[in-house]
């Protein structure tokens, strides 16, 4: 049976597949539409530039009106993602809208490996290097990302 967020995820399947962001992937996972991957490349000229950081995106049948579980696989050094690879990201807790598709998460996530919020740190490491010491902390990216290669 196709339930309103299953028709929903398809839409969101279509228009990823039809106009993908640029260093954005992302599909079902083994046909199904609730559980998917998804790929991030780093954004150029930044520290990022050149990862490939993997995701998991899982859905409710509350989608859009709630949002995903969104989890990053790859392992990550950045002041808003947790040692499990969770998220803070406003727009995926108390800022979400129906009206976010899984491009517009993802895009969202991409912009935040580049302007991370310290205020408001999951990683209080990575918030303190970010605020303190950029250099340390671009060299400890700069690992992240070429671990990210394999």
């Amino acid at each position: 049976m196709t339930t309103p967020a299953k028709k929903r995820l398809m839409w969101d399947f279509k228009r990823l597949q039809k106009d993908p962001p640029v260093g954005i992937s992302g599909a079902p996972q083994d046909n199904n539409i609730m559980h998917w991957n998804a790929l991030i490349f780093g954004p150029e000229d930044t520290p990022w530039d050149g990862g490939t950081f993997k995701l998991t995106l899982h859905f409710t049948e509350d989608y859009p009106n709630k949002p995903p579980i969104v989890r990053f696989v790859s392992r990550m050094f950045h002041p808003n993602i947790y040692a499990d690879g969770s998220i803070c990201l406003d727009i995926l807790q108390n800022q979400w809208s129906p009206i976010y598709d899984v491009a517009a998460v993802l895009t969202s996530i991409q912009s935040l490996l580049c302007d991370p919020n310290p205020d408001s740190p999951a990683n209080a490491e990575a918030a303190r290097l970010f605020s303190e010491n950029k250099r340390e902390y671009n060299r400890k990216v700069i690992e992240i990302v070429e671990q990210s290669y394999v």
